[in-house]
């Protein structure tokens, strides 16, 4: 029976990534599952009588469970039957949907890409219909939404202890990737037994960047398909769409975030067709986008897109 994972209490984890955490749930490779989650601690909930409903599984998470040094509750970890370091996750995300009728936005003085645009900060809480897909802003715009999960991450190794989920990494993640809606397929290494995958940071709408810090966070609903790639040897995500590949580089110097990011394209391209690096190279400046994943997640990101009609014609 496909696995249906609900965040209570006892399936969540907040605000970090640790190799040692025990899984919550075992699949094997080519399984589905639905992962429900939710977003935001005790302070990012809309007050009462404002016609947006709390879940009663996120009030108990709040209660019960202990945040740690990131803000995201992350449903999980699923660990995958057989997966070793080395391996590979194809994750393969085959819908993703709006699970609550609310999201909020949040600017912390000091943060974000402008840290001084907005010296007081505040929270607004934003109504979301579900049934339109739209979410509502305070001046009346009305926003398409576009629901992806911002964090999709495997463990890191063991030995790298408990990691803050702000900071993406070779596990992936806090990537923030608006690219990864439904449809997307995103590969993800493995660097300890049983991958331990975890989702959360669900986001309704957000721009390349996510420059105010946050964007539309809120609870979603993804289904997934989950494949074990062995020996895979992957030394970080990347992605795909039926339109592109894309590549993604994670440093505190957005320029250096560019050239992993632009140095994974071009082993990508030289793999998949025989170019040499610098044709590649050439073929990355004609025909590849680099775009700006996120500016507020400490290790700024890049992602380089392709258009998967580049990668064909070469001798």
């Amino acid at each position: 029976m496909p696995l249906d994972l609900f965040p209570t209490p006892e399936c969540v984890h907040w605000g970090f990534f640790d190799g040692t955490l025990p899984p919550v749930a075992e699949i094997a490779s080519g399984d589905v599952v639905t992962i429900h989650t939710v977003s935001g601690g005790t302070e990012d909930l809309p007050p009462d009588g404002r016609g947006m409903t709390v879940r009663p599984e996120h009030r108990r998470i709040l209660a019960a469970v202990e945040p740690g040094p990131g803000p995201h509750i992350m449903t999980g970890p699923i660990a995958v039957r057989g997966a070793e370091p080395g391996d590979a996750l194809r994750v393969e995300i085959l819908e993703v949907s709006l699970r609550d009728d609310w999201g909020f936005n949040l600017i912390r003085p000091g943060a974000g890409a402008l840290p001084d645009l907005a010296p007081g900060g505040g929270r607004i809480h934003l109504p979301i219909d579900r049934a339109r897909g739209v979410i509502q802003m305070p001046w009346g715009l009305e926003i398409p939404a576009r629901p992806f999960f911002g964090v999709i991450g495997t463990a890191p190794p063991p030995a790298d202890g408990r990691l803050t989920s702000i900071v993406p990494g070779a596990f992936g993640g806090n990537i923030d990737n608006k690219e990864l809606t439904a449809g997307a397929v995103l590969h993800l290494p493995v660097w300890t037994a049983g991958a331990l995958l975890s989702v959360g940071d669900g986001h309704a709408a957000q721009g390349d960047g996510e420059v105010c810090l946050t964007a539309v966070e809120t609870g979603l609903t993804g289904r997934f398909r989950v494949e074990l790639v062995k020996g895979a040897g992957l030394a970080g995500p990347w992605a795909e769409t039926a339109d592109h590949v894309i590549t993604m580089g994670f440093d505190p110097d957005l320029d250096e975030a560019a050239r992993i990011a632009l140095r994974a394209m071009i082993a990508l391209i030289s793999g998949r067709t025989g170019l040499s690096a610098e044709e590649a190279y050439r073929l990355c400046s004609v025909a590849a986008d680099l775009r700006v994943t996120q500016l507020v997640n400490r290790h700024k990101g890049i992602h380089a897109l392709l258009p998967r009609w580049a990668l064909h014609g070469a001798s």
